[in-house]
């Protein structure tokens, strides 16, 4: 139940694609990307440089990206409480510094217990940035112009984890670490330029309920909520598991060569950024987000089907699959705009905070539902994954059925 408020919410310039508020946001979400990924492109030779062997590796790995997914989670619920409660841009460059700082740490790391430690610090940091540049953005824009900031924002964003490969081959990966951190850090100059949403300074001082986590916790409100997230899982199942695993995946599917982890994320997130790009302007020729996510989701069904029907690839033709597959989850942005758009202004921080968070979050229980199934089939890594695949797309099928258009929706309203 939504109630409006009686003045409509001044939104300061919100007719510049370009503004220092859309800059910030996606520089910002380019560093999350870079060492949310980054992870993942030096896992195997980080791990191994810390005496890690054989499936040692692959447990690690998961233990440690689990590590980090916790903190996601946490940090999206701690960030968008603040963010409703004490501004977007207190959010958007406190997470930028805490991520930038736990990157650099993660260079100086020794062991698995101290690479996990900061893994979890910088997940909690990771957790905010995207959430704060998204709801700022999209409160500044009209709704006509929405779309398109978004979808800048995500494609400048997720190039990062194409520039993450590069740099962790032409450095080591220790020294990635610190660049990462040398450009979230840089960032915060930058904060000067931006200005506070207009829409949260219309509350700030109002007597209403701002970021309060557990009034989502409302049947009609909590159901909205989790579809939100639901529609979300098939793209983090596929850059969480099968990208993230693909030198397992590769070996399992006869893949003519050793799968490059690090090849395979930028491959993934280079057709990721192309598809955010067609996804967000289909979005505004069709005036629809819900039809675009229904087209998305029936290709990643196409694509998925194909990652485990394909055997004996060549690496060459394996890593243009990676494209496609990432290509077919490029609805990120659409998913995104559309948490954004549901709720009101006083609870939209931290629905929009905790939303892409939970998403991140559900590579935990879809890893150890992997590893489960694959015990159950005698070490079957593929017909675990194919069991997985399916759940995740037929529950976002499920939630997409009963959501909620949202593109000429206007965000000046509040939730009782």
């Amino acid at each position: 139940m939504t109630t409006p408020t009686l003045e409509k919410i001044s939104t300061v310039p919100r007719n510049q694609l370009f503004s220092a508020a859309v800059i910030v946001a996606s520089l910002g979400y380019f560093v999350d990307i870079y060492d949310l990924l980054l992870f993942s492109i030096v896992r195997v030779t980080s791990l191994q440089s810390l005496g890690l062997q054989g499936d040692e590796v692959t447990r690690g790995g998961i233990f440690l990206l689990n590590m980090q997914m916790l903190g996601l989670l946490l940090g999206g619920i701690l960030w968008g409480i603040l963010g409703d409660k004490k501004g977007r841009l207190y959010v958007l460059f406190g997470s930028i510094f805490m991520y930038s700082v736990a990157n650099i740490c993660n260079g100086f790391v020794s062991s698995i217990e101290s690479y996990a430690f900061w893994r979890f610090i910088a997940g909690l940091g990771l957790a905010g940035e995207l959430g704060a540049g998204i709801t700022l953005v999209a409160e500044l824009m009209p709704k006509e112009k929405r779309g398109y900031a978004t979808t800048i924002i995500a494609s400048v964003g997720i190039s990062g984890a194409v520039v993450g490969h590069f740099v962790a081959e032409l450095f080591d990966w220790r020294t990635a670490f610190f660049i990462g951190g040398g450009l979230g850090l840089s960032l915060l100059l930058l904060r000067i330029g931006v200005a506070e949403s207009g829409m949260f300074g219309k509350i700030k001082e109002k007597a209403v309920q701002k970021g309060n986590f557990f009034s989502l916790f409302n049947k009609e409100r909590f159901n909205k909520y989790m579809r939100c997230i639901i529609i979300g899982i098939p793209l983090w199942f596929v850059v969480g598991i099968l990208i993230t695993l693909s030198p397992e995946f590769g070996k399992a599917l006869g893949v003519k060569g050793v799968v490059n982890a690090g090849a395979a994320v930028a491959c993934c997130y280079g057709g990721l950024v192309l598809g955010d790009i067609a996804s967000g302007l289909l979005s505004q020729y069709l005036k629809s987000r819900i039809k675009v996510v229904y087209t998305y989701l029936f290709l990643c069904m196409l694509t998925i089907s194909a990652f485990f029907l394909l055997r004996d690839l060549s690496l060459p033709a394996f890593y243009v699959l990676c494209v496609v597959l990432g290509f077919s989850v490029g609805y990120w942005v659409i998913f995104m705009t559309i948490a954004t758009e549901q709720f009101g202004t006083n609870i939209r921080a931290t629905v929009t905070t905790t939303v892409p968070n939970f998403v991140r979050g559900s590579v935990i229980p879809l890893t150890l539902l992997l590893q489960y199934l694959k015990g159950v089939f005698n070490g079957n890594l593929l017909t675990a994954g194919i069991i997985v695949a399916a759940l995740s797309l037929i529950t976002a099928f499920w939630a997409l059925f009963y959501m909620q258009e949202t593109f000429h929706k206007e965000l000046d309203y509040v939730e009782d």
